[in-house]
């Protein structure tokens, strides 16, 4: 089954917990800290794969974790750190975070990478937090917790050259001609209900990739028929073929319908090069009006090639055509709207006090609320260094200011605190 957008859930490996642990050797009367660091947790990756060429491969399973990192031993051994998650995806996938919107990438290219969810760094064992006046420090940190966010991944085929047209105008049959795809073909609407690849050889060196667009009817851009996830398709083509049916009642405005759904949807859609085809030339009918047709399209600038895709007639030509359009047009520059819209972050030592009910507060923050993670609350020695913590970023001071007193419990994050002076 084809699927082009898909919402998964993400999540990286917690980083490793440092240890509290002293040397007790023979002949090493006083000991001293030997506590291991945590090992950093994994990241979650995506990369392209070529040999993908749609999203299905996530419908059985939509929920991804990473390795959490293992925690430090004694005699300063580090823990291990978590593997990294390395998500497969097909050329063409546009990565959005599913809560806010944003952009996270736009992956295209075989083997690209983008880091999604970066894995917590592990926690310091106590042998980073001797002092002189402090020999033997109870203190140690927890992992770094780790990331998790939902994602919506779109497919955008890459195609050089795409075949668009109404329903039943001989798309996938000029495709099953030109290359190895075998599409389904009938003679009801809507007989694609999938984009289909192919590729095609121009000669020795030089093929070209063609995608079949399923056909688009009028209210396509609004979501009508089948248009409006299959539109996002042809964004990707460089070279459209435009197929019309020559035995339609009026070619000319099937023509003007599609391209006005193109430009409706996107306004780049319908400036793309066109290599116009009136099919189904072998019919009497069609060559009997064709001179008309002709004249008709010339008023609009518009040069028709003739060719019939079941009889295989001209569709060498029409191929040729689309590739000399194709070989005619600069490189492809990136789109400035394809490229992740960048925004400062939020500073992680900014938290917030709110009191929540007569003897209750609430501090918020990105740093306050990692550090309370990230203390070993079972040792003094780490709540005080929590304590410290909480009067460098400011937060006692602000409490004090707020109203707080001895007895009031303050929360922060998921850890919930006395307050004592």
């Amino acid at each position: 089954m084809f699927i082009d957008q898909v919402n998964i859930h993400v999540k990286s490996g917690k980083g490793g917990d440092g240890m509290v642990h002293f040397r007790r050797e023979k002949y090493e009367p006083r000991g001293g800290p030997d506590g291991g660091d945590g090992g950093k947790g994994g990241d979650v990756i995506f990369e392209v794969k070529p040999i993908l060429n749609s999203l299905s491969h996530f419908r059985p399973n939509q929920s991804f974790a990473a390795d959490p990192g293992i925690n430090g031993g004694g005699s300063q051994m580090t823990g291990r750190g978590g593997k990294d998650l390395i998500v497969h995806v097909p050329p063409g996938t546009v990565i959005y975070d599913a809560e806010t919107g944003d952009l996270l990438g736009d992956l295209t290219e075989t083997g690209q990478q983008l880091i999604v969810c970066k894995g917590g760094r592990g926690g310091r064992g106590n042998q980073h937090f001797a002092t002189s006046r402090n020999q033997a420090p109870r203190t140690a940190e927890r992992g770094e917790p780790h990331e998790e966010k939902m994602l919506r991944l779109e497919l955008k085929l890459i195609a050089d050259i795409g075949i668009i047209g109404l329903p039943n105008a001989g798309k996938s049959t000029l495709l099953s001609v030109l290359t190895n795809a075998k599409p389904k073909i009938g003679d009801y609407p809507f007989t694609t209900l999938e984009p289909n690849l192919g590729v095609a050889k121009i000669d020795e060196e030089a093929t070209v990739v063609l995608a079949d667009i399923p056909g688009l009817i009028e209210g396509a851009h609004e979501g009508a028929g089948l248009g409006y996830d299959f539109l996002r398709h042809i964004q990707r083509t460089r070279i459209l073929i435009h197929m019309i049916d020559g035995l339609s009642e009026d070619p000319l405005a099937d023509f003007s319908q599609i391209n006005t759904e193109l430009s409706l949807f996107d306004t780049k859609l319908g400036k793309k090069p066109q290599v116009v085809v009136i099919n189904k030339i072998d019919q009497p009918d069609v060559q009997a009006r064709l001179k008309e047709l002709q004249a008709s399209f010339k008023k609009k600038k518009v040069e028709l090639v003739t060719a019939s895709a079941m009889a295989r007639t001209n569709t060498r030509e029409v191929l040729l055509t689309a590739y000399k359009l194709l070989q005619e047009l600069p490189p492809e520059q990136l789109e400035e709207e394809a490229l992740p819209v960048y925004k400062p972050e939020v500073d992680p030592n900014q938290f917030s006090i709110h009191r929540e009910d007569g003897d209750k507060w609430r501090v918020s923050g990105v740093a306050i609320e990692r550090a309370a993670k990230m203390t070993y609350w079972e040792h003094y020695g780490s709540v005080r260094r929590f304590q410290r913590m909480m009067q460098k970023l400011g937060v006692d001071k602000a409490l004090r200011e707020a109203g707080v007193e001895d007895g009031h419990t303050v929360f922060v994050g998921d850890f919930e605190l006395e307050w004592q002076e």
